[in-house]
């Protein structure tokens, strides 16, 4: 008999192991390519000076702004979905984490049968009741025979093979990302809202430009008309400044039409109905210091809210592959139960009536083994997947940054190119006026000097525009902190 046993353990151990060898094995987690080393010419950059996460506050220093960021998180739709999405997940993590416990259940049941004389329970209940070996209440109410059940039951599926504690870090991963996919969508909203309120101020000052330069433009026709009085100028110079002067207050008009727009853009992203855009008149400065600083690329890169969310994907998609992968090995489950149980509700609640149950279980997949080894190809592809997307994330991060921190550098020598060409031509414009009057310059001259004197302002404006749009990136490139 125990040569038997022994024989039927071997045969068991041996089945196991055949499971075992056929089970597919989870690709290692992979890692992105290298990156460089440096990120930008290091010629500059002061020993030992290393650069440090910047934070939203100390980098956006115009309060009018920082303002509208604190309503975009309080108001924002999108922003309150997304929140929603990461309780979502959060809700799906401590799901997970109970799964590793046993279940327990507290209740009661009641039931009632009624069986044939010519069934296996009628005949025993009849043999029963005529033993001399039982009570009177023990015997079995023949007509209807109730069952009365009161307890707690209790089952746990032991997870020795690592799936369910696999399930729990694929939710935590998914956790995890949701909520950096969270402040994805708040620094993209950041930046957003950025974008338009430094649009907003340059409209601000694209309008004072155009009024000014209309002001001194108001001068030099007073000048054409006294000209013409006195016989100095044609009818066709004072026609060629009017009409001048009406282009230039189109373009004020379309101006407000555009600061228009743009107010009820920033509006939208608020959550609010309309309202009136508070802020400030000055573009962004360059953050000369960052450019000076030794960034470390790898840092930098992981900070950022896309690239470690597609991160914490790719993890999650591995413990995902593990657990799928641990579904081919055989299920382990206990279960217990303890309570109160009689047919009879007078002797329901006598001690006698305690009764109490232990179950074990081992059940190894044979037919549905197709099923899983799809569930663990497409689990396999899925990890895949996430791979493909946190390359790419990290691939395009470095090519942002890069770009962005070289822009910043080009931007400051075109900005103090376009300043002095602006100086230069504010004095031509005092030198034309000057010259048309003692009649060294004809009108045309006069018109051009002050038509490029205001396009190279307006290119000056356009370009400072830029740049602030360009800084405005690097808070992101830079993965700058929000708190």
């Amino acid at each position: 008999m125990k040569r038997l046993n022994h024989r039927n353990i071997m045969l068991g151990i041996a089945a196991f192991s055949l499971v075992s060898c056929a089970v597919p094995k989870v690709t290692e987690l992979k890692k992105s390519k290298e990156l460089p080393e440096h990120i930008v010419n290091k010629q500059n950059i002061v020993e030992n000076s290393e650069f440090q996460q910047i934070n939203l506050k100390e980098y956006f220093k115009d309060e009018q702004l920082l303002a509208l960021f604190d309503k975009v998180v309080r108001e924002n739709q999108d922003f309150q979905i997304a929140q929603q999405r990461v309780d979502i997940a959060n809700s799906f993590l401590q799901r997970s984490k109970m799964d590793l416990l046993p279940s327990l259940e507290i209740g009661a049941t009641a039931s009632g049968d009624r069986y044939g004389k010519y069934t296996m329970d009628g005949v025993g209940n009849y043999d029963t009741n005529l033993s001399q070996n039982i009570t009177e209440d023990q015997k079995i109410n023949r007509d209807f025979t109730p069952n009365y059940w009161l307890g707690a039951r209790s089952s746990w599926e032991v997870d020795a093979w690592g799936k369910l504690k696999n399930k729990k870090l694929a939710a935590q991963k998914k956790y995890l990302a949701s909520a950096e996919g969270l402040r994805l969508l708040q620094v993209e909203l950041f930046t957003d809202i950025a974008n338009l309120y430094y649009q907003l101020v340059t409209l601000d000052n694209r309008l004072a430009i155009y009024q000014k330069n209309y002001n001194l433009q108001q001068r030099a026709f007073e000048i054409v008309l006294a000209q013409r009085e006195v016989g100095k100028a044609t009818e066709l110079a004072v026609q060629q400044f009017k009409a001048q002067n009406n282009n230039w207050l189109a373009e004020i008009e379309h101006i407000k039409v555009e600061i228009v727009t743009v107010e009820q853009a920033i509006t939208t992203l608020t959550g609010s109905y309309g309202g009136e855009i508070k802020r400030g008149n000055v573009l962004m400065p360059t953050n000369m210091e960052i450019l000076n600083k030794n960034i470390n690329v790898e840092k930098v890169i992981h900070s950022r809210p896309d690239v470690a969310s597609n991160y914490y994907v790719l993890e999650a998609s591995q413990a995902d592959a593990k657990a799928a992968r641990a579904a081919f090995y055989p299920k382990i489950d206990l279960g217990a139960s303890f309570g109160l149980n009689s047919f009879s509700a007078g002797t329901f609640f006598n001690p006698s009536s305690l009764a109490g149950q232990l179950l074990g279980g081992l059940m190894v997949p044979v037919f549905n083994k197709g099923q899983l080894k799809y569930e663990f190809n497409v689990a396999s592809k899925e990890q895949e997947i996430a791979f493909l997307t946190y390359q790419k994330s990290v691939t395009t991060a470095f090519n942002e940054l890069q770009s962005i921190l070289k822009q910043t550098k080009i931007y400051e020598r075109v900005l103090q190119l376009k300043s002095e060409e602006v100086g230069f031509l504010d004095r031509g414009v005092e030198v034309s006026n000057d010259l048309y009057v003692t009649g060294y310059a004809n009108y045309f001259e006069l018109i051009n000097s002050q038509k490029s004197k205001l396009q190279a302002e307006l290119d000056l404006l356009q370009f400072r525009h830029q740049n602030t749009r360009n800084n405005v990136l690097l808070f992101k490139a830079l993965g700058g902190k929000l708190d």
